[in-house]
């Protein structure tokens, strides 16, 4: 009886240990992106099983869904070491001065965040259906477009829409992003605006499903718009959605990923290492992948991760 004690005693030592040199191995991230039907949600997977498999398993990315990008930063100092988010840098940049959609909720914990590595750019659409008659701005007079609610789109767009003169004059649908597809094909709507990366998932969908156009945001726009005018430009290539023939102009903003001080120089090393050695599969299954390169580190505003900058700096793109 004391053998077969000692035994399972040595054995639930040796499986312990065991459990812990596991649990050592492996780091752990949870990388908050945006809603789940969003493409931003698919990006985040899409690292989460590139990290996967070009670390060998050391590290174990969780994808959580984000409510937006103003909202990953505002959870910064409830997080820990663990903590990765994606924002555009100009929000890093507001938080930190309390400004914006910041103001009266300043802390301590943004001045802590740091940069990791760029991933495919906000890009904005502007989609209306055929049958809309809608051919430019000035056409959406009277007619009703879906902005979604709380998300970056929806607020670039109606800062557009306004100062493209039309303040007052578009009725706004009060209807989820999620059921835009829909309610475009059931004619309750007359467009809609979203922001992610192209080829965008639910554009795709609407241009595959009815005859859709993508308003213009050109020369004259950026001239009559402040906030179109500040925003870098795109085109979108025609082709890049069904019956698009023509490219198009729009306005892009970019993205990146933040971990904060927590994380130590060793992790953000291996995760930003990880990352861009795994993009090219990424780009393989994903074309917004491709567009991403070292000159969007460009867009950064403050600090880089120490652990990130010494891969950077290895690998000459700093």
């Amino acid at each position: 009886m004391k053998a077969i004690t000692r035994s399972s005693m040595l054995l639930a030592l040796i499986l312990g240990v065991a459990s812990l040199q596991l649990a050592q191995a492996e780091t752990r991230i949870t990388y908050r992106s945006a809603k789940s039907t969003s493409s931003y949600y698919q990006m985040g997977v899409q690292i989460a099983e590139a990290v996967k498999a070009g670390s060998g398993g050391d590290i174990l990315v969780t994808v959580e869904e984000g409510q937006g990008s103003v909202s990953n930063v505002i959870q910064v100092p409830a997080r820990g070491a663990d903590y990765v988010f994606t924002t555009p840098p100009v929000l890093v940049k507001l938080a930190k001065g309390g400004k914006a959609m910041f103001e009266g909720k300043g802390n301590p914990a943004f001045d802590e965040i740091r940069a990791l590595f760029p991933i495919p750019s906000l890009t904005m659409h502007f989609v209306v259906s055929e049958k809309s008659g809608i051919e430019s701005f000035a056409d959406m007079k009277g007619k009703t477009i879906l902005l979604g609610k709380g998300s970056f789109g929806a607020k670039e767009g109606a800062k557009y829409i306004d100062e493209l003169g039309l303040e007052g004059q578009v009725n706004f649908a009060e209807v989820e992003l999620s059921n835009a597809v829909s309610a475009l094909k059931n004619g309750q709507i007359d467009g809609f605006v979203t922001a992610g990366s192209y080829p965008a998932p639910n554009v795709v969908e609407a241009a595959a499903s009815m005859p859709v156009k993508l308003l213009n945001l050109g020369d004259a726009e950026r001239a009559q718009s402040k906030s179109v005018g500040k925003r870098k430009q795109l085109i979108i290539p025609a082709g890049t959605y069904a019956g698009q023939d023509q490219d198009v102009s729009t306005t892009t903003l970019e993205v990146v990923a933040y971990a904060t001080t927590k994380m130590s120089d060793d992790t953000a090393y291996q995760l930003t290492k990880t990352y861009w050695e795994e993009k090219a599969k990424m780009g393989a299954a994903n074309p917004w992948w491709n567009g991403v390169d070292k000159t969007y580190l460009k867009a950064i505003i403050g600090p880089i991760h120490p652990g990130a900058e010494k891969y950077y700096r290895e690998v000459g793109f700093l």
